[in-house]
C-alpha cells in the first residue's frame, strides 16, 4: 500500500493524541476466527475489510510502513463497528478501541473531499441536536405527505440523486406530526411503593422518531416500581460522534450528559438504544487521557450507574402480571447490545417470561443488518445488501414481529421489510403490550 518509505515518526501516521496502542494490536494473533462473524469480510472476502486485517494496517499505521491515504481511510469506513468480531474472538482482543482511535487519527490527518465532509458534518449537526432533528422530521413528514418523491420517480430525477440523499428518504419512518412535536414528560412516579429512582436517557433520533419508545420504556420501569426521571439538560450522549471519529465533540457532549444525571440524583442511569449504551458504559475510557483531574473519575462513577433496559427488567423481581401475547416474535440482536455489551440472555429472558410468546432466533443472527450509526447512510450500498440479507434471514422463520433494540436497526428493518405483513418493534414494547401499558 505505501508509496515508497513514508517517515517514521514516534507514533508512525499518527499524531501523539491518543493514538491507538501497538500493545493493544498486538494482541491479535491472525487466527481467523472473527472472519466469518465480519459484515464485509462476508459481503467482499478481502483480507483488509476483515478485523485482522485492519488491526495489521494499524500496526504497520504504527510502525510507519504504510501512509494515511484514500485507500486506509476506505478500509476503515468501510468498516462497521459492530464489534461481533469481539464475541468470535478467543484471543479477547480489544478492537472497538482500535477502531475509535484509528477513525478519530485519520478525521484529523487526513481531509475528506467537499462533498463527503458536508454530508458527514450535516449527519454530526443534525441528528445529535434534537431540536435541529425534529425540524428534519417535520422536513421529511412534508415530503411524504406531499408526494414528492411520487412526483420525482414520475421524472426519472429520482434515480438520479446521489444514493446517499436516497437513502436517506429510505429509512425515514412513517412519521406522525404528534409525535414530532410533542415532549416527554420529564417524571413519573412508581405505582406502588417506589424501589428505584431511574434516569431515562430519552436520546435523539429515540425521542423524535421513535417517542412511542420511550413512552414504553417509562410506562414499564414506573409500573415495576421505578421512579423515572428525563432530565432535561442530557442532550446526545455523543455515540455518532465516537463513531465517525469526532472525539473532541463527543467529550463534549459526554460532559453535559454527565452534569445533567449528576444534578438528577439517580439510582441507575437507563438506556434503550443499543449505540447509545455502549458508548455510555465507556466515557471512562473516554476520558482516560482527559487533562481535567475530575472528569475521568466522573466518567467511571456515571458508567457504573448505565444499564440497558432490558438489563434492568432482568435484575428486578417482576410485580406486574404479564398477560399473554399469542405472536411470533423473532429476536435480532442489535450489534451493540449483544457484542458492544455482551448483552444476548437479558432480553430473551424477559421475553421468554411472557405467556404464550414464542421467540424464535434469527439465521446468521450475528451478522449486522446495516444500520451501525451513520453507516447506512454514508456506505449505502454495502449497508442495503447487508440489509437485503437480514431482511431475508428474518422472512425464512416466518414471524409476526420481530424485535431490535436500538434506533438505527428499526429503521434499517422496517425499510427492507416495508413489503412484509411483520411488524418491527423495540422489545420494550413488547413488554408493555405485554402489561397493558402500550
Amino acid at each position: 500500500m505505501a508509496s515508497g518509505p513514508p517517515e517514521k515518526l514516534d507514533h508512525g501516521i499518527f499524531d501523539a493524541s491518543r493514538p491507538p496502542s501497538l500493545a493493544l494490536a498486538e494482541t491479535c494473533v491472525h487466527c481467523g476466527m472473527c472472519l466469518t462473524t465480519c459484515p464485509t469480510y462476508a459481503l467482499w472476502g478481502q483480507e483488509m475489510d476483515s478485523p485482522r486485517g485492519r488491526i495489521h494496517l494499524i500496526k504497520l499505521g504504527l510502525e510507519g510502513e504504510v501512509v494515511m491515504d484514500e485507500t486506509f481511510r476506505r478500509h476503515f469506513d468501510a468498516c462497521l463497528g459492530c464489534m461481533a468480531c469481539t464475541t468470535a474472538c478467543p484471543s479477547g482482543v480489544q478492537y472497538e478501541p482500535l477502531l475509535e482511535l484509528t477513525r478519530a487519527q485519520i478525521e484529523r490527518g487526513l481531509a475528506r473531499p467537499v462533498l463527503d465532509r458536508a454530508f458527514r458534518a450535516m449527519l454530526l449537526t443534525v441528528v445529535p441536536n434534537r431540536h435541529l432533528m425534529r425540524g428534519a422530521a417535520m422536513a421529511g413528514w412534508l415530503f411524504q405527505r406531499l408526494g414528492i418523491r411520487r412526483l420525482l420517480s414520475a421524472t426519472r430525477l429520482w434515480k438520479r440523486l446521489p444514493a446517499r440523499l436516497r437513502a436517506l428518504e429510505a429509512l425515514l419512518p412513517d412519521l406522525s406530526l404528534g409525535d414530532i412535536t410533542k415532549s416527554m414528560k420529564r417524571q413519573w412516579p412508581s405505582e406502588g411503593k417506589s424501589r428505584l429512582r431511574v434516569g431515562l436517557v430519552a436520546g435523539c433520533v429515540q425521542s423524535v422518531l421513535f417517542r412511542q419508545v420511550n413512552l414504553a420504556t417509562a410506562r414499564v420501569l414506573a409500573a415495576e416500581g421505578c421512579e423515572v426521571v428525563v432530565p432535561p439538560r442530557a442532550g446526545c450522549c455523543g455515540a455518532l460522534c465516537v463513531h465517525a471519529g469526532a472525539d473532541d465533540r463527543a467529550r463534549q457532549q459526554a460532559r453535559q450528559m454527565i452534569e445533567a444525571f449528576e444534578r438528577a440524583n439517580v439510582d441507575r442511569i437507563v438506556i434503550n438504544a443499543a449505540g447509545c449504551g455502549s458508548t455510555l458504559k465507556h466515557y471512562d475510557r473516554l476520558f482516560a487521557d482527559e487533562d481535567a483531574p475530575d472528569w475521568p473519575a466522573r466518567a467511571a462513577a456515571f458508567t457504573k450507574k448505565v444499564c440497558d433496559v432490558m438489563e434492568l427488567l432482568d435484575q428486578l423481581e417482576p410485580r406486574c402480571t404479564r398477560h399473554p401475547v399469542p405472536l411470533k416474535v423473532a429476536y435480532h440482536d442489535a450489534c451493540h447490545l449483544s457484542h458492544a455489551q455482551g448483552i444476548r440472555t437479558a432480553p430473551r429472558r424477559v421475553l421468554r417470561a411472557i405467556p404464550r410468546l414464542e421467540l424464535i432466533e434469527i439465521p446468521e443472527g450475528e451478522l449486522c443488518c446495516g444500520s451501525a450509526g451513520i453507516y447506512n447512510l454514508t456506505q449505502p450500498e454495502s449497508a442495503d445488501e447487508l440489509g437485503q440479507r437480514k431482511a431475508g434471514n428474518i422472512r425464512s422463520v416466518k414471524p409476526d414481529v420481530v424485535t431490535a433494540a436500538n434506533p438505527g436497526c428499526l429503521l434499517q428493518l422496517r425499510t427492507h421489510l416495508a413489503s412484509d405483513d411483520v411488524r418491527v418493534l423495540h422489545p420494550i414494547e413488547v413488554i408493555a403490550l405485554s402489561l397493558g401499558t402500550s
